[in-house]
C-alpha cells in the first residue's frame, strides 16, 4: 500500500495522545521511582514502591500530581507518532524490491528500528522537559512553571544541547524497542507470516486491543533499562556525569546493583498493556475515518 503522510500524521498523532492521556498518570511514577535519591542509612527510601508512590502523589498532589509534564509530549506526540508511523513504512518500502513482496519478521524489527531512528529527534527534548516536570514536586523545589519555562531555562543554560541531553540513550531505548514492538505486532495480530492480502483495518477492535497492549509489555521489557539511564541521566544537575550513559550506569551498578536497571518496572508493566493498546486503537480508528472522508488522499 502507499504510504500516506498526511494520513500518518494525523492518525499517528490521534494514537498518540490516546496513549499519553492513558498512559502518563502511571510514566510520572515510573520517573519518580527511577529518580529517587538512594536513602541514607537507616532511612526508609522515599517511595517503598508504585502503589506507594502513586498514593503519596495523590494524596499530597492530587490527581493534577499524576498528570504533571504531560504538556510536552502532547506537544511533540502528534509528529513524533506521524513520524514513526511514516519510518515504519519507509522502512518496509525500502526492504522491497517489488511492491507486492512479503517482508520476513527480520526485516520487519528492521523496519521497526529505522521508526525508532526517525522518531528519536521529536522525542528527547520532550523526555527530557517532562522527567524535569515530573520529579520536581518530589523534589519540593519549583524551578520551572511549566514545559515552555522549562524549556526556555534549558535552552539559556546550555543551548540546544542542554534541550537534546540524553539523546543517545533515548535512541537506545526507542530503537531496538520499536523494531521489537512491531515485529510482535504484527505477530499477535494475525499468529501468521504477514500477508499482503491482510488488512488491519479488517481486524474487530478486541483483537487490536490485544495487539497493541501485549506488543507493548514485550517492547517495555527490552526498554526498561536504558529509560532508567536515560531518566537519571536527563534529571542529574549539570556536569555529573561527565562520560554520559556510562557514568550512570556504573554508579547504578556499583551503589544499587543490576536490579536498580528495572526500577519502576511494576509501573511500567501495568501502564505498558492499556497505554499502547490505546495508542493502536486510536490510530486504527483515525485510519479508518480518513479512509472514509479522503480515500485518495
Amino acid at each position: 500500500q502507499p504510504i500516506s503522510p498526511i494520513k500518518n500524521f494525523f492518525a499517528g498523532g490521534f494514537g498518540g495522545v490516546c496513549l499519553v492521556f492513558v498512559g502518563h498518570p502511571l510514566d510520572t511514577i515510573k520517573v519518580r521511582l527511577q529518580t529517587q535519591p538512594k536513602p541514607q542509612p537507616g532511612q526508609p527510601p522515599l517511595y517503598s514502591g508504585t502503589f506507594d508512590c502513586f498514593r503519596k502523589t495523590l494524596v499530597g498532589e492530587g490527581v493534577r500530581g499524576l498528570y504533571r509534564g504531560m504538556a510536552a509530549p502532547i506537544i511533540g506526540v502528534t509528529p513524533m507518532f506521524a513520524v514513526c508511523f511514516f519510518g515504519f513504512g519507509l522502512g518496509k518500502r525500502l526492504q522491497q524490491r517489488k511492491p507486492d513482496d512479503v517482508l520476513t519478521y527480520p526485516q520487519l524489527f528492521a523496519a521497526g528500528m529505522l521508526s525508532g531512528v526517525f522518531t528519536t529527534a521529536i522525542m528527547a527534548p520532550g523526555e527530557r522537559i517532562k522527567c524535569l516536570l515530573q520529579i520536581q514536586a518530589a523534589t519540593g523545589e519549583t524551578k520551572y512553571s511549566g514545559s515552555l519555562d522549562c524549556a526556555k531555562q534549558l535552552y539559556r543554560e546550555a543551548g540546544i544541547r542542554g534541550v537534546y541531553k540524553g539523546t543517545v540513550l533515548t535512541l537506545m531505548r526507542v530503537s531496538p524497542a520499536r523494531g521489537f514492538f512491531y515485529f510482535l505486532l504484527l505477530f499477535f495480530f494475525l499468529f501468521l507470516p504477514p500477508q499482503p492480502c491482510c488488512s488491519v483495518s479488517d481486524l474487530s477492535v478486541p483483537r487490536i486491543l490485544f495487539a497493541g497492549g501485549l506488543a507493548g509489555i514485550f517492547n517495555w521489557a527490552v526498554a526498561i533499562p536504558p529509560d532508567v539511564l536515560k531518566s537519571r541521566f536527563q534529571t542529574a544537575p549539570p556536569g555529573k556525569y561527565p562520560n554520559g550513559f556510562r557514568d550512570v550506569l556504573r554508579e547504578l551498578i556499583r551503589e544499587e546493583g543490576v536490579a536498580s536497571l528495572y526500577k519502576g518496572f511494576t509501573a511500567v508493566m501495568i501502564r505498558a498493556f492499556p497505554a499502547n493498546a490505546a495508542c493502536f486503537l486510536g490510530f486504527e480508528v483515525a485510519m479508518k475515518f480518513l479512509n472514509w472522508i479522503a480515500p485518495g488522499l
